[in-house]
């Protein structure tokens, strides 16, 4: 690319087909000639044949980006100049960041990138990530100079999967580079496809913080709302009474309890508290909110076996149906659910849950989490159902269709507000 990055020539690769990715590809491919890379070749033939099994692009909306090709071959990433790395930034089991894609992406991008090309990351990582972590690694790999052969930017995403309302070019996009050059010429080619605008940050670490602390806020919020739950509920207070009470002053914030998982919310706060750490400090308020969340999953098996009880029902051996697996609602994605915490806990407890979930592919839920989803719920034969997810599905289906599922002597567990309160034993 020459020196005045011009929009001319731009060629973009993006790698990590996933729900990122993707959605990015495609609105790019309608001005830009644009690869989407994925090490995963059964992803890439799925797309070739106009099938995207997130359900974030329709074949039409594939059929309809003229310049976009797929490739699993790093070969095909070499006539690129422009990459854009969506892979996901997790976390591992002892809740540390898990960088392993994002520094075997830097790899790659070592392997193909050549001077005066420009690397820009929306993976979701720490403050100094892209520069301390990835830029080091393409150094070595390339041999290349940062900021003197290749530059780099972080624009964070905000895909908020299932919504078909906020998509990848009506959500404002916050942009940055390593050069005041760079960083307008990043803004200019997000700028370019945006509806919504963009905002450009002063600084590569400014934009990465800005990224984790957005989640991180609304983790905190609704760590707030799991917690009120908790004491309204041992004060034998409806929950969601006090909030719509609450929610008549103009300026309180409408968060709702609930489960929080997925690959955002349940994830990014670790981030900002694993960098805090290591720099000796000690975050209280974050990881507060952070136990509090990933601890509803026991507060709603426990309800659930106190209301048994108190039916006299028997727990050991007991039928559960546990209604909704993914992290939220109207989509496919499973990552990080805390419904699975759930179906976990009961079986702790010696009962017998049932997953359904028709939103969930089979084969995924047998692969990520070793579980048998049911096709169809039994008629009459389940002393508990929890309601987990709000899918519009279950929304169509009512109450009494939901009630037709259970035992005559049954708990209803709605965490959704979805159900007629009337009918419902238990609420979040």
């Amino acid at each position: 690319m020459d020196s005045n990055f011009s929009l001319t020539g731009l060629k973009i690769a993006i790698i990590g087909l996933g729900y990122v990715g993707l959605p990015l590809a495609v609105e790019f491919a309608k001005k830009y000639p644009t690869l989407g890379f994925d090490i995963h070749q059964k992803r890439i033939d799925e797309l070739a044949a106009g099938q995207d099994r997130t359900l974030e692009v329709s074949t039409d909306e594939l059929a309809a980006a003229t310049y976009l090709e797929f490739s699993s071959n790093i070969d095909a990433l070499k006539t690129a100049n422009f990459f854009i790395v969506t892979v996901p930034t997790p976390i591992d089991r002892h809740r540390q960041p898990d960088l392993t894609p994002l520094i075997r992406a830097s790899e790659t991008l070592g392997k193909v990138i050549k001077a005066g090309d420009i690397v820009v990351f929306e993976s979701t990582v720490y403050p100094g990530a892209t520069e301390e972590d990835c830029v080091p690694i393409i150094e070595q790999v390339s041999g290349l100079t940062f900021n003197k052969d290749f530059f780099a930017g972080y624009s964070p995403e905000r895909i908020n999967p299932g919504d078909k309302e906020h998509r990848v070019t009506t959500i404002k996009k916050v942009t940055s580079g390593s050069t005041p050059e760079v960083a307008e010429f990043v803004d200019k080619v997000y700028a370019s496809i945006i509806t919504a605008g963009t905002y450009k940050a002063s600084s590569i670490k400014v934009a990465e913080a800005a990224k984790v602390i957005e989640n991180t806020q609304r983790d905190l919020n609704i760590a707030l709302v799991n917690e009120l739950a908790v004491i309204f509920s041992k004060l034998n207070i409806d929950t969601e009474e006090v909030l719509l009470a609450a929610g008549t002053k103009w300026n309180f914030l409408p968060f709702r309890p609930g489960l929080v998982g997925g690959h955002c919310i349940g994830v990014d706060p670790y981030y900002l508290t694993h960098k805090a750490q290591s720099i000796g400090y000690h975050p209280e308020v974050i990881l507060a909110g952070r136990r509090i969340n990933d601890g509803m999953p026991k507060f709603v098996v426990s309800s659930l076996v106190k209301t048994m009880l108190k039916k006299r029902i028997q727990v050991q051996g007991a039928r559960v149906l546990v209604m909704g697996l993914t992290f939220k609602e109207n989509c496919p994605d499973i990552r990080n659910s805390k419904v699975i915490d759930v179906v976990q806990e009961l079986a702790d407890y010696g009962m017998l849950p049932d997953v359904f979930d028709p939103w969930v592919a089979a084969a995924e839920a047998k692969h990520e989490y070793g579980i048998e989803l049911i096709t169809e719920p039994e008629t009459g034969s389940y002393d508990a159902v929890i309601l987990a997810v709000a899918h519009q599905t279950f929304k169509d289906y009512g109450t009494d269709h939901i009630l037709g599922y259970a035992k005559a002597n049954h708990v209803l567990y709605d965490l959704k507000y979805m159900l007629d309160p009337a009918k419902v034993e238990l609420r979040f």
